[in-house]
């Protein structure tokens, strides 16, 4: 059936004006912050088995549905979420999903989609020029930041054991990193391989930041127990804490040591924008690879995901896949570096990033992205991380004055973690939730359980934290 262009008009417009009504009263805390109903009374009450089996929904009953459907869920828009580490997007972003949910030109394969394909790689040569890689380096985006870092962690792997694609993974290959590292490491571990018990698990601080003093230990530990390093992870920042690593300090030993060096900076890389802050990332330029999401700090939907590369042939050399319905028409099967200064030597075909990524359908990825500089600017969104920032010590700073309060550690990002008074914390996090007034994450420091702000929303204010600190105290 051919799209009814009047019918997807009248849609398309009850949407925006639904969507923008919603965006409104969440920025103004009007609503709860989050809704929870159980999972059978919700699909009851959005009527999902009905229109599943019988479909004819037309503009009315969408503006209907839509209506209840954005009734639940959590509004990342509100002052009051400061939960995960998931933007609140700006509205440039949300145009560029509804062009790609209308053209859908999946562009790992330049033919599939130009436009889309030649701004994916306008954005990652931005960020190749922000973390100091040049135009040496390479990059891609992908689909989250769990698969960019399956992917830079497959491009040192090739780096270290390059027959693995071919021969299979040596029993041999460890992979460091302290255990306040993302799971998706140890996940990509087990994915690639190497199994979990090849990670080996650095030393660090009371706060769980890498003890770079203590690095030739485990080195030597991982030579003894007979292993290769495959790589060391740091973070910048830690998903629990928001703290960084050492990347200088570790860059340096990784360099003289002859071991890669990746840098999970899902977070905290777009601190780079922020004259303010970019000095906590000193040292990334050492990185043989990091990670950089937009959907957290460059206020992107999810997902949108950037893996870069100090030196652009390591991203090549992660993938060596054969399929004659996408690679053919070039003697030397060259998929295409992503640099269009290739593309005549290419037969004018273009940029294809499908040998840099394990998706071959990729959404148009880099429109998110561009959008938002287009509008806002890279000053525009390195002022959005250092006000988040400045918001997250407000709440340290409000906190420390308050009786019962106490704090690890001062904020070097947007996630602060505390304590109030000596109880379950879960059980105020909990309660927060189920009145729909805060949305809070949790996380244990030490082996001790502490509740966790993370400051997303631009509509945060003191007023908000104010007002977070008087519900946890009642």
């Amino acid at each position: 059936m051919i799209w009814n262009v009047e019918e997807f008009t009248r849609a398309a417009g009850a949407t925006v004006e639904r969507l923008a009504a919603y965006v409104d009263e969440s920025q103004r805390g009007l609503p709860p912050v989050i809704a929870r109903r159980p999972p059978r009374e919700l699909a009851e009450k959005l009527g999902l088995a009905r229109w599943i089996r019988e479909g004819g929904m037309t503009p009315d009953d969408h503006a209907e549905f839509l209506a209840a459907y954005l009734e639940e869920g959590t509004r990342l828009h509100h002052p009051a979420s400061l939960g995960h580490q998931v933007a609140s997007p700006d509205f440039p972003a949300a145009l560029a999903d509804l062009v790609h949910g209308a053209a859908n030109n999946p562009m790992a394969v330049y033919e599939m989609g130009a436009s889309a394909a030649v701004v994916e790689h306008e954005v990652v040569r931005w960020m190749l020029e922000k973390t100091g890689y040049g135009a040496a380096g390479g990059g891609v985006l992908t689909h989250g930041g769990s698969l960019a870092n399956l992917t830079a962690l497959l491009a040192a792997r090739a780096a270290v054991a390059p027959d693995a694609w071919t021969e299979g993974v040596p029993g041999d290959l460890a992979l460091l990193a302290p255990a306040s590292a993302h799971y998706s490491l140890t996940r990509a571990a087990a994915i690639l391989g190497l199994g979990e018990r090849a990670v080996v698990p650095l030393e660090t601080d009371p706060l769980g930041r890498i003890d770079v003093a203590r690095l030739p230990d485990a080195f030597d530990r991982v030579r003894r127990a007979g292993r290769r390093p495959m790589a060391l992870v740091a973070s910048a920042c830690a998903t629990g804490t928001g703290l960084h690593d050492d990347l200088r300090g570790i860059g340096e030993f990784c360099a003289e040591h002859g071991v890669r060096f990746h840098v999970d900076g899902a977070h905290g890389m777009s601190a780079l924008l922020s004259d303010e802050h970019r000095h906590r990332l000193d040292g990334v330029e050492l990185a043989d690879s990091l990670i950089w999401d937009a959907h957290k700090m460059l206020r992107t939907s999810s997902l949108a995901a950037a893996v870069l590369t100090r030196r652009g042939s390591d991203l090549d050399a992660a993938f060596r896949q054969e399929a004659s319905y996408l690679f053919y028409g070039d003697p030397h099967g060259d998929r295409g570096s992503g640099d269009p200064d290739d593309s005549a030597a290419r037969g004018g075909r273009g940029i294809d990033s499908i040998g840099r990524t394990v998706e071959c359908s990729k959404a148009e990825l880099g429109l998110k992205v561009f959008l938002n500089l287009a509008w806002r600017g890279e000053r525009g969104l390195g002022d959005h991380v250092a006000r988040q920032y400045a918001t997250a010590r407000r709440l340290w700073e409000l906190g420390r004055e308050r009786p019962g309060f106490t704090f690890p550690y001062e904020p070097e990002s947007n996630i602060v973690c505390f304590r109030y008074g000596t109880g379950d914390q879960l059980e105020i996090r909990e309660r927060l939730m189920a009145q729909g007034s805060f949305h809070l994450t949790s996380a244990e420091i030490g082996g001790v359980r502490h509740l966790r702000a993370t400051v997303m929303a631009p509509a945060t204010d003191d007023k908000t934290l104010e007002s977070l600190l008087d519900e946890i105290t009642v």
